[in-house]
């Protein structure tokens, strides 16, 4: 018998389908993986912001996740949004029952619109409980900010802000530096076993329909993992997955606000 490539995300929804739970299955298709979810919490949310945010409870969390995988099974999984202590320490506690797939943690805390998705109380349980089971974690440069406690905004901040933020327990950062140039995108992979720093990086698309980059890129590389890529090359091939779904819907009108990025840009076309 055949198999899929299984990858679950465990996130919060998007009711405009762009970033989140949404975002994330549709990534998981689109490079041909089966996609399976734990749903965090449920958002009221379009292309311009967030209205409101409705917790799962921890303790269905947890039933999904023993759902999910006493079944089905997962090659790697992807972290989202986590919005409290109590759902890390459950998300934590889960995964260790489990055999140890890649994990790709994006540490979610606000929207593109600036609306908040982290509870202030629930940064110090996500570094404490998840990032040293993280494969990998994917902050974006105000994440890295807050998770250092310090501004994280030149090019000469980022490869120092790598090598902290790999001091918080997990072996591998890559760092979304997207805000840095105005004509580039440059992200960074750090490696603290050997001290290596790779850099990635690509023209910038000018559109305001960047809604849910960073889940995108996350639950690329998550599904890249589980077809058995090592982390460097499947952080190459997320790259060029976001970089073809930003120029596949830059000229798209979709909502009013920040709208999504195509992620079928390889399948078809508007």
């Amino acid at each position: 018998m055949k198999n899929y490539y299984r990858v679950v995300t465990i996130a919060g929804s998007d009711s405009g389908g762009g970033a989140g739970i949404q975002a994330d299955l549709k990534t998981f298709s689109a490079l041909g993986c089966y996609g399976m979810s734990v749903i965090t919490a449920l958002t009221a949310q379009n292309t311009i912001g967030v209205t409101g945010i409705h917790p799962v409870p921890p303790e269905f969390i947890a039933l999904q996740m023993d759902a999910v995988m006493t079944d089905i099974g997962a090659d790697a999984v992807k972290i989202g949004m986590l919005h409290s202590p109590e759902v890390i320490r459950t998300v934590a506690q889960c995964l260790q029952r489990y055999d140890s797939v890649p994990i790709v943690l994006d540490p979610v805390m606000v929207t593109r619109s600036g609306d908040k998705l982290l509870q202030d109380d629930a940064i110090q349980a996500l570094k404490e409980y998840l990032f040293p089971m993280a494969t990998v974690i994917t902050p974006n440069l105000a994440e890295a900010s807050v998770l250092l406690n310090r501004d994280v905004k030149e090019r000469s901040q980022v490869a120092d802000a790598c090598r902290a933020l790999s001091m918080l327990g997990c072996n591998w950062v890559f760092l979304k530096g997207g805000a840095l140039t105005n004509s580039t995108s440059v992200d960074l992979l750090y490696d603290r076993l050997n001290g290596e720093l790779l850099k990635f990086e690509s023209p910038r698309v000018d559109t305001l329909n960047n809604h849910g980059t960073g889940c995108t890129t996350s639950s690329a590389i998550a599904a890249c993992l589980a077809k058995g890529m090592e982390l460097p090359a499947a952080v190459r091939e997320a790259k060029i997955f976001i970089d073809g779904a930003l120029q596949g819907g830059a000229d798209v009108e979709i909502g009013r606000g920040h709208g999504p990025v195509h992620h079928f840009h390889n399948w078809w076309s508007v």
